[in-house]
């Protein structure tokens, strides 16, 4: 069996964590977040990609590209969650089991909030927990995947 491979995307303004508002996102820098997720699928003996963009139409693109190469998708897609349709649609389209991740529980903030696009393709949604919301992430999903037989 071919080992399995993750895609972890991170959204606009994520490359900011650290920096931005860390009462909210804590102190954890996104260098750090992929090191931890990168510890992680060594431990769970998975590949792992990541990437972060602040731009809509590359994250589209990275999702198209994840056809063929990965197995299952990590995203936070940070204000995208609750505006783009188009990530909705690509996610739904390349149909690749994915993890919707938030630092924050999102649905105990502003009511903009409170609706993601992606929750309802995502197998399923973790917010809350700060950077260890990648790592949960993560497990569930390779979890998930092995249950599929991947």
């Amino acid at each position: 069996m071919d080992q399995i491979s993750i895609l972890a995307i991170h959204g606009p303004n994520l490359n900011l964590l650290g920096i931005r508002e860390p009462q909210t996102y804590g102190s954890t820098t996104l260098a750090q977040v992929n090191e931890s997720l990168q510890q992680e699928a060594q431990r769970l003996q998975v590949g792992l990609s990541c990437l972060q963009s602040n731009h809509e139409g590359a994250l589209v693109d990275a999702i198209h590209q994840a056809q063929g190469k990965h197995q299952g998708i990590i995203i936070n897609a940070g204000a995208y969650t609750h505006t783009s349709v188009a990530i909705r649609d690509a996610l739904a389209g390349v149909a690749i089991p994915t993890v919707e991740v938030h630092l924050s529980n999102i649905y105990r903030r502003e009511e903009f909030r409170h609706h993601s696009y992606i929750a309802a393709i995502a197998i399923g949604q973790i917010s809350g927990f700060g950077a260890n919301s990648y790592l949960l992430g993560l497990q569930a999903l390779v979890t998930h995947l092995k249950s599929q037989g991947n």
